[in-house]
């Protein structure tokens, strides 16, 4: 079973092939089978007579709404990435001191990976196919701007009282932040058998939250060197 969204008490209805159906409430429904099919079975083993079923409707409906699979997979991404950008939009980044607010957007960012795990999977298998759909979406690249841009608002606030380093390049920032969650949990399974020990169990993943917090705080702070040098 995969996490996904709560669109609402309505959200669960499956559609009847008779009944009127709202164009854009149709389109959701298909889009939240879809990323739980491909979730579940990977891009080359979905189908989309499962994903029909998943939602009552017909292949007929499915493709008046999505001309191909791979048309559906892109709406799929788009969705999914929408809703991180959506989940780290909430958090109104200029009421924190600057710790305070990259404590937030880390632990912000990583439960929402934690949460949603077909996050992952869906992300993983767009990666083996080198982004073929996502070089399809006409949204997806200016889809972090904003987020980037209240960053950037943040690290120069923590620059101007001294706090953070100078020079700080928050696309990479950002990409860290990411990695050090994502590339845990995707890879628990294996790491904890390298390293014979437990990442699946009570706790484990808040010791990795707070691990991965400081090392990108200390990595932001102001703390100069032997030579006197940041």
């Amino acid at each position: 079973m995969v996490a996904t969204r709560n669109r609402g008490s309505g959200s669960e209805a499956k559609p009847a092939e008779g009944r009127k159906r709202d164009p854009e409430r149709t389109r959701l429904v298909i889009i939240e089978a879809a990323r739980e099919e491909f979730a579940e079975n990977g891009y080359d083993g979905a189908r989309t007579d499962r994903i029909a079923t998943r939602t009552g409707m017909s292949k007929g409906v499915l493709y008046h709404y999505f001309s191909s699979k791979d048309d559906l997979f892109v709406a799929v991404l788009e969705d999914i990435y929408q809703e991180l950008r959506s989940q780290n939009e909430a958090l109104v980044l200029d009421e924190f001191e600057p710790e305070a607010g990259i404590r937030e957007l880390i632990a912000h960012t990583y439960r929402y990976f934690v949460d949603h795990p077909e996050f992952i999977v869906l992300v993983n298998s767009e990666n083996l196919m080198k982004a073929q759909h996502l070089e399809q979406s006409a949204s997806i690249r200016n889809m972090f701007t904003p987020l980037s841009r209240r960053l950037s608002e943040l690290i120069s606030r923590g620059q101007e009282q001294g706090i953070f380093r100078s020079n700080v390049d928050v696309v990479e920032l950002y990409i860290s932040i990411v990695g050090l969650g994502y590339f845990f949990l995707a890879n628990r399974w294996t790491l904890g058998v390298v390293f014979n020990r437990d990442l699946l169990g009570q706790g484990a993943e808040e010791v990795r939250l707070q691990h991965m917090t400081e090392m990108v705080l200390d990595y932001l702070r102001n703390v100069k060197s032997l030579d006197g040098k940041e």
